[in-house]
């Protein structure tokens, strides 16, 4: 009896170390996937501060700023339901909650800074780095069903417009750097570029580009004209030089 007796409970005993061994893996794998799903959500978070962040460096719409803040309330929310013990994610989502508010009743009709033409190439690649950010963003958020069709479509077309903006204004830049340098060939070559572009679209702002292009463009053509109208008169005295110094025919 005793033996059997210990046998017994050795099973049961075994069953016990088995079970709780699963019961360990299992909530450990569960950790492990709640750390993984924080992880992600709070890399999101960061990522869309950031684009936040640089407001100040291009002319971000009410519904833009609201759009972003809202993925980051949606992140905090996703978050919330992993971890309901964490106080401070409650406290987070009343916060940028009363942000989106706020922003709704501030920038109703405005945007967030006006527009700057950038200072150099450098700085022009990043502000469409930037652009190209938001409307991969806005896109996603469209996708998800979490922006509204009209909304969306209004949004892009204003970044698309912006991204225009950026280059045809850094073009402008490059071709006065070009003038100033007497480099006129460079700036003739910069417009008609720029021309073919804005050539292409409708909106109020590639047409009002189109005319100050042309004039420049118009500008710059009748400046090489006249350079080679001056050149042209010294290639003939040269001729006549040479014709009048030339050895004498013999009849």
């Amino acid at each position: 009896m005793n033996i059997a007796l210990v046998a017994g409970l050795c099973v049961i005993l075994l069953g016990l170390i088995v079970g709780y061994n699963i019961i360990a893996q299992q909530k450990q794998r569960v950790e492990s996937t709640k750390r993984q799903e924080m992880a992600k959500y709070i890399a999101v978070i960061d990522a869309t501060e950031e684009l936040i962040g640089n407001a100040h460096n291009l002319p971000y719409s009410g519904s833009l700023l609201v759009c972003l803040n809202n993925k980051i309330l949606d992140a905090l929310k996703t978050m919330h339901e992993f971890d309901k013990s964490d106080r401070s994610l409650q406290n987070r989502i009343a916060d940028v909650q009363g942000q989106i508010n706020q922003i709704k009743q501030t920038y109703q009709n405005k945007d967030s800074t006006s527009f700057r033409v950038p200072d150099s190439d450098r700085e022009a690649i990043s502000m469409l780095k930037l652009v190209k950010r938001l409307r991969a963003v806005i896109k996603a958020e469209h996708t998800k069903g979490r922006m509204p069709t009209q909304q969306f479509v209004a949004e892009n077309t204003r970044l698309e417009q912006m991204q225009m903006k950026i280059n045809i204004e850094n073009v402008l830049k490059r071709v006065n750097d070009a003038k100033i340098k007497g480099q006129m060939g460079t700036a003739q070559q910069l417009l008609k570029k720029a021309i073919d572009v804005v050539s292409s679209k409708n909106d109020p702002y590639c047409q009002s580009a189109k005319e100050s292009l042309n004039a420049m463009l118009e500008e710059i053509t009748q400046s090489l004209n006249k350079s080679h109208e001056i050149a042209k008169p010294k290639d003939n005295d040269n001729d006549e030089l040479d014709e009048l110094f030339a050895p004498k025919k013999k009849w």
